[in-house]
């Protein structure tokens, strides 16, 4: 689904993302209309803008992002400002992508949100990594009640944070992309955490980002 509310700008963007085989089950102006529309259209993907002419972007990413089952959302923007990216990430968004991006780079990342894949314009990931550090500063400690990992697990966790694909890390490793994805599935296990995203914020709290 495409939500942005300059027509042409919807139009171009849906135009090529169905030229690159993608299913546009709808398109939205306004924020409360993409999340009435989702709700019957049950997209995988949201591209969503920030700046919409009633409610946020952010405000949409946290609906569609709470959704049963929830969407992943791809917030492309004119703004690279922090607190614009920060917002959007806490409320729920799995990629923050600027409108200068390239067309290949666009399709690239809309395909890597669908699997999963917390992507980020570079330069923009660093700035959310650190302020997950700052925030994850102050917390008491509660290793002793962590869960254990195996050192393979924390090296996948380890390379996640990093901002890797499965497919990199698989190669990385010498390992399957399979494999990987089972040791990804087994870490959120432990952790009770519930997807990617979350599995990255985890990793950098915990500092992981910084070692290797």
């Amino acid at each position: 689904m495409v939500v942005d509310d300059h027509p042409m700008w919807r139009e171009a963007v849906a135009r090529d993302l169905a030229e690159a085989g993608h299913d546009v089950v709808a398109t939205a102006g306004e924020g409360r209309a993409a999340v009435r529309v989702a709700a019957a259209a049950r997209p995988q993907v949201a591209v969503v803008d920030l700046q919409l002419p009633d409610i946020s972007g952010v405000e949409v990413t946290r609906h569609l992002a709470a959704a049963d089952p929830p969407v992943r959302v791809l917030v492309l923007s004119a703004s690279g400002e922090q607190q614009d990216v920060l917002e959007a990430v806490k409320a729920g968004a799995t990629g923050y992508l600027l409108k200068s991006a390239a067309r290949e780079e666009f399709l690239d990342a809309v395909r890597r949100t669908g699997e999963g894949d917390a992507v980020f314009t570079p330069g923009l990931a660093g700035l959310v990594l650190g302020e997950y550090r700052r925030l994850a500063s102050a917390p008491s400690r509660e290793d002793d009640d962590a869960p254990r990992l195996t050192e393979r697990e924390t090296e996948v966790l380890r390379l996640v944070a990093k901002g890797l694909t499965y497919k990199q890390i698989a190669q990385r490793l010498v390992l399957s992309h399979r494999t990987v994805q089972n040791h990804v599935q087994n870490t959120l296990g432990k952790l009770q955490l519930h997807n990617r995203v979350e599995l990255v914020r985890y990793a950098i709290e915990k500092g992981l980002d910084q070692e290797g």
